[in-house]
């Protein structure tokens, strides 16, 4: 049978509720019909032998939704046994691309070889072996990307909450080794400003407060090193704005005392860094990208305080 019917992007739950109204046709003229009966009379209707092949078929299409663009050479030992698992497993699709195999998977790209490269090594300078590289992959639904993962003989760990970067994720090691981390933010859909003006007590943005023993050399520092601009200064405070940031340049004393810290997202770590390279700031080493989808770089100013730079990747 054919299953042309059923939609580009299916909704479960909508199917559910033709489901029961086709429950109460059905007790019309037999009273003791099942739901399971119905559900498996929506299932054939779409072309599907049982209700679990269709719910199978619709937690794959979810779990294809991959939301962030990836493009990675990636290091394998055999490449047809990585073809054989990320088509087979996970359900890319693999073609013939300008001479080279291709894997991908909504706005995923893989390309395999016996050297990979991380993000951002468009020189190839620094070439990775099978088993080392790790991959972020976001998608719109973690619990029907594990499920459909599972079906296909894969074997996903656990979801996890990540809470310091607000996502659920879980991981999957492909034949070499290497690390697949797919994620969602479990606050998706809930934080337009249209949502957080919606909350009781209107919280809005965190003025990070750091101290300092020389207020005014810590104002100049940040306009001259760190390109934040004044905007209220005086012998003991200095508010200092950088594009939708604000921070508090506070005395040093008794009830502040110590080193600060904070961090702060940015579109573009990469390019920050070589302007604060640039100004000579104490950067404590260059942008690194994590598993968890973060890249970033961290920097003190002249008195110690520890500024974090992130930017999400993938």
């Amino acid at each position: 049978m054919s299953n042309s019917k059923l939609p580009e992007r299916p909704s479960l739950e909508h199917l559910k509720k033709l489901a029961k109204n086709r429950l109460q046709e059905m007790r019309r003229t037999d009273p003791d019909a099942k739901l399971a009966a119905a559900l498996l009379h929506v299932a054939r209707e779409l072309g599907y032998p049982s209700w679990r092949a269709l719910k199978a078929k619709i937690d794959g299409q979810r779990a294809r939704t991959i939301e962030n663009p990836v493009m990675r050479f990636l290091a394998v030992a055999n490449v047809d046994r990585s073809i054989a698992f990320y088509r087979d497993a996970l359900g890319f699709e693999v073609k013939q691309q300008e001479g080279r195999i291709e894997a991908t998977l909504g706005p995923a790209r893989i390309q395999f070889g016996k050297q990979g490269y991380g993000p951002g090594d468009f020189e190839f300078r620094n070439p990775q072996q099978p088993g080392t590289m790790i991959l972020f992959l976001q998608c719109d639904d973690v619990v029907a990307a594990r499920t459909a993962f599972r079906a296909r003989g894969a074997s996903p760990s656990e979801i996890e909450k990540v809470n310091w970067i607000k996502m659920r994720m879980f991981e999957i090691r492909d034949p070499d080794g290497n690390v697949l981390w797919f994620g969602q933010s479990y606050h998706k859909g809930q934080d337009s400003p249209s949502r957080r003006d919606s909350q009781p007590h209107g919280l809005r943005q965190a003025l990070p407060e750091l101290p300092f023993d020389n207020v005014p050399a810590a104002v100049r520092y940040y306009r001259d090193v760190l390109g934040f601009r004044i905007n209220y200064q005086q012998d003991d405070l200095g508010v200092m704005d950088r594009d939708a940031i604000t921070v508090l340049l506070i005395a040093r004393t008794e009830q502040h005392k110590g080193i600060g810290s904070f961090g702060t997202y940015v579109s573009d770590v990469d390019a920050l860094y070589a302007e604060l390279l640039a100004n000579n700031a104490r950067i404590l080493g260059e942008p690194v990208s994590h598993p968890w989808g973060l890249r970033n770089f961290i920097v003190l100013d002249l008195e110690g305080n520890r500024i974090t730079f992130s930017q999400t990747f993938e």
